[in-house]
């Protein structure tokens, strides 16, 4: 069925093996000591990622100023513990302000970063400030797409943008239905965040159901891991995919400024437009963004994949109160979504289902700065959400409806210099979900709450740096009916206590150099599907059964990791370990529904483990030119009998080669993936390959506007190969050759 292509595997091999050649380097440079100093931070350009000479940071009301240095650096020295405003200018950026409370006991540091001011000199585009700790520098170089980077790898959905990001992997079920894998862990066991707010959707449940996210108007993705997870979900084995778009203002600017967009590709005939706008009227930001796309149906190398097609339509509008002690405002979605789950393979509809999709979400958030040596802003979030969608039957009848009101918040008292730590926060949080459903679908409506409260801390000792968090939360599922005579078992309410902690530890040799390692206890309670399921499910194709015996999932994850970077030279290294017990799984068990000829997957616990590799290289020859590798490696068992997991993706990679400066960039990559052989009973496996890919990007700078262009050509040699995670896989492999266009206007008015 498969058909193994070997064309191209030795160029990929090469790129590969080059780089690792290429990234030898003398070890005594790792220990070399730089100076340091009180305050330090660097002031860094988003759009390319790379820092910012010759910004002027001053501290206002000290006559106190500087320059950054060639590596965007600056420092001061000689400061008494307070509260202080840092002000960075430079032509061509938006001049930024920040407020910082310095202790002259830490050895602070803080990473600025600026928003696009469209004039006549080197294009910037930009966003704010964070925290800097050496954490967050980890996660900034590993698991931050923005800028050039971001606009290069756009995609589809969420999850065709990630999908070539070490360590994580793309579950699918047709190109709209996608969603992240981070590990091998998807589900409900990776958080999807919009603006740092968990999304409402049902995404995590089934991989017939979309992410409620277009990709193309967002400012940055971020993939968050280790103990800053337990602010926003148990779970610490996976991880949050949080979508940064700053859909509510909390700063004014002094002009309009947005963007203008638009996107094509061939594979589907896909076209989108987009429009954002931010209007300030001080002391108010008002926020405006619409976006439309449709695509027809997928184009392989094999055939067109029937029923693939998608439109959405997504707009929002958002306004922010900013004065001197804080902001608060509010926000308006609509997201609007219809696309097509092909058929034509084992328990499919021979036509396939129709999806139609809806969601309208109400955000109010606010933020109060304390005057006060400790404890900085009182932080606060209250959504609504109401969510539904339909599942059609090829002849219009409705086959499975789904319905959710969604009520979530939290609050959240950031503090620093608390006693032995530096900074941190108390939070607490909730979700109160209403489920109803509809059609030929037998879960029983259910309405379940969660209450959460957690807390996380970052402090340092020499040259060790930590970060350390603690959750609790009580989760209680509580179906419409009782029904003690249910086929599956007793229907019945359910509540859950879980325990999640996680400790992070980091060595610093250098600047340049650091070892660490991080320990986590995870929890989860099981989701409503998981416990109530009793039917078919239509656009999943499969008919589904729940325990309402399981109890909460458990279990301890382990790595170590390793890192350098200098100026010409990046490396990146992780390890990792979790072993869980009552690690629930809905699995295909290889019977069939008669009544529906549909094949049954049922959930249950089992002790399972979950280890890999992951690595990131980039050399840079010059100031220009760079070669980068990452690979990925994840292997997940049956702990009873070392049989493997279902649904665990394969060895697979990325060698890239590329010029960029700060007009142009172009490069020549290569996806490849191994053979995955290593499945469960009722899986099947996929064929290894190698997938040729190359981009142009331009940028252009005019009176009032930047124009940015990205080109992209994907399957170069229209290769046949097979996601191992798609549900579809059997009936036709992934998209054939592919270009790509998009284009971006920012105006500064």
């Amino acid at each position: 069925m498969f058909k193994k292509k070997n064309v191209g595997f030795g160029i990929g091999y090469v790129l590969i093996i080059a780089t690792l050649m290429l990234c030898i380097k003398p070890l005594g440079t790792l220990w070399a000591d730089t100076p340091q100093c009180c305050l330090r931070g660097i002031v860094i350009d988003i759009e390319t990622n790379e820092p910012v000479d010759n910004a002027i940071v001053e501290i206002a009301g000290q006559n106190l100023q500087t320059k950054t240095d060639t590596g965007g650096l600056f420092s001061f020295s000689g400061l008494a513990a307070g509260e202080y405003d840092l002000k960075i200018f430079r032509i061509g950026y938006k001049d930024k302000a920040i407020q910082i409370d310095y202790n002259p006991n830490e050895d602070k540091k803080i990473a600025v970063y600026v928003f696009p001011k469209a004039i006549e000199a080197s294009p910037v585009i930009v966003t704010g400030e964070r925290n800097g700790t050496r954490f967050e520098e980890l996660s900034e170089l590993s698991d931050v797409l923005g800028g050039r980077e971001l606009q290069k790898e756009l995609g589809h959905t969420i999850a065709s943008t990630l999908k070539n990001e070490t360590g994580l992997a793309m579950r699918s079920m047709g190109p709209a239905p996608a969603r992240p894998v981070i590990r091998g862990l998807g589900g409900d066991r990776v958080l999807i965040s919009e603006d740092g707010n968990k999304t409402t959707d049902l995404s995590a449940t089934s991989p017939d159901h979309a992410v409620t996210i277009e990709p193309f108007t967002l400012e940055r993705l971020e993939v968050i891991r280790g103990p800053k997870v337990l602010t926003k979900t148990s779970t610490t084995i996976g991880g949050i995919v949080n979508v940064v778009r700053n859909e509510i203002p909390t700063e004014i600017h002094d002009n309009i400024y947005g963007t203008l967009g638009a996107y094509g590709e061939s594979a589907n005939d896909g076209s989108l437009g987009s429009f954002i706008a931010e209007v300030p009227i001080n002391p108010l930001a008002i926020r405006m963004e619409m976006s439309r796309r449709q695509s027809a149906d997928l184009d392989t190398p094999e055939g067109a994949l029937d029923n693939s097609d998608a439109e959405n339509l997504d707009y929002s509008l958002g306004t922010g109160y900013i004065g001197n002690s804080g902001y608060i405002g509010g926000s308006y979605r609509y997201f609007d979504l219809e696309y097509g789950i092909p058929g034509g393979f084992v328990g499919a509809h021979p036509n396939g289902v129709r999806i139609d999709m809806l969601k309208r979400q109400f955000n109010l958030k606010a933020r109060y700065h304390l005057n006060h040596d400790t404890y900085n802003s009182i932080e606060t979030h209250l959504s609504r959400a109401y969510y539904r969608h339909k599942e059609f039957e090829s002849n219009g009848s409705i086959g499975s409806e789904f319905k959710v009101i969604n009520y979530l918040g939290y609050a959240n008292l950031k503090h620093s210099d608390l006693g032995v730590f530096d900074n941190g926060n108390f939070g607490l949080s909730f979700e109160y979900r209403d489920y109803d459903i509809g059609g030929f679908v037998f879960n029983p409506p259910t309405k379940s709450l969660n209450l959460a409260a957690y807390l996380y801390e970052t402090f340092r000792l020499d040259k060790f740096s930590f970060e350390a968090a603690l959750r609790y939360d009580y989760n209680s599922v509580n179906p419409e009916e009782d029904d003690p005579d249910s086929e599956i078992g007793y229907i019945r309410e359910r509540t859950f206590n879980t325990f999640s902690a996680s400790v992070s530890a980091l060595y610093d040799f250098s600047e340049s150099f650091a070892t660490g390692a991080t320990l986590s206890k995870s929890s989860r309670a099981p989701t409503i599907e998981e416990l109530f399921s009793e039917g078919p499910h239509l656009a999943a194709y499969s008919y589904e059964t729940g325990n309402p015996d399981l109890e909460s999932e458990s279990g301890i994850g382990s790595e170590l990791f390793a890192y350098y970077k200098s100026d010409r030279f990046y490396f990146m290294s992780t390890i990792f370990y979790d072993r869980l017990s009552d690690y629930i799984i809905q699995r295909n068990t290889g019977e069939i529904n008669y009544a529906t000829f549909l094949p049954v997957y049922a959930s249950s616990s089992v002790s399972a483990r979950l280890y890999g590799a992951e690595s990131q290289i980039e050399l840079k020859f010059t100031d220009h030119l760079s070669l980068s590798n990452s690979i990925s490696y994840t292997r997940g068992e049956f702990e009873d009998n070392d049989a493997p997991l279902p649904q665990i993706p394969p060895l697979k990679g990325q060698a890239e080669i590329k010029y960029a400066n700060d007009r142009f960039g172009l490069g020549l990559s290569a996806q490849w993936a191994a053979r995955q052989d290593r499945v469960d009973e009722f899986e099947e496996p996929t064929a290894g390959y190698v997938v040729y890919g190359s981009y142009f990007q331009y940028q252009l700078s005019t009176s009032g506007t930047i124009h940015s262009i990205t080109l992209n050509f994907d399957n170069i040699l229209d290769t046949p190969y097979r996601n191992h995670l798609s549900r579809i896989k059997s009936i036709l492999p992934e998209a054939g050759r592919n270009i790509r266009l998009t284009y971006k206007m920012f105006f500064d008015i």
